[in-house]
């Protein structure tokens, strides 16, 4: 299988949250990847337990304001970035990357106090990507074929 090229940060779509063009921050140190969520709640639709939320941070320039539903998502126990355990919502959508489309789980957190609203980890990566550290948008090339 062909591995990409992709520098340390990248502009991916996430077309089910709306999203297009947003960077991202390839970091191979963390394995599940993440998506920065503001006002997450569970709430009951039609009988069926669905999870709201909006996506980035009131501010980022990619930010909508819309809140999207996720019928099919789970909870999922994660070490944050300091090494502590906290339990996150887990959902699987499909992310745009390089000019190709992947169906991945992302992990809802406040990445409020983070540079980047979106981490891409190790388990995306694998055997899909290679990571040059040196540079940055390295998946534009592929975008416009």
């Amino acid at each position: 299988m062909d591995q990409k090229i992709i520098g340390r940060k990248e502009k991916i779509s996430l077309p089910e949250l709306g999203l297009n063009l947003v960077w991202a921050k390839v970091d191979t140190g963390a394995y599940t990847s993440s998506i920065h969520a503001e006002n997450l709640e569970v709430v009951e639709e039609e009988g069926k337990r669905v999870l709201k939320f909006q996506p980035l941070l009131p501010g980022h320039k990619s930010y909508t304001g819309q809140v999207v539903t996720f019928e099919h998502f789970r909870e999922k126990k994660v070490k944050n970035s300091f090494g502590q355990a906290e339990v996150r919502y887990l959902i699987e959508t499909t992310f745009e990357l390089a000019g190709e489309s992947y169906s991945a789980e992302f992990t809802l957190s406040d990445r409020s106090k983070m540079r980047n609203a979106i981490l891409l980890g190790r388990k995306i990566l694998r055997n899909r990507f290679l990571v040059d550290v040196c540079k940055v948008n390295l998946a534009r090339p592929y975008r416009s074929k």
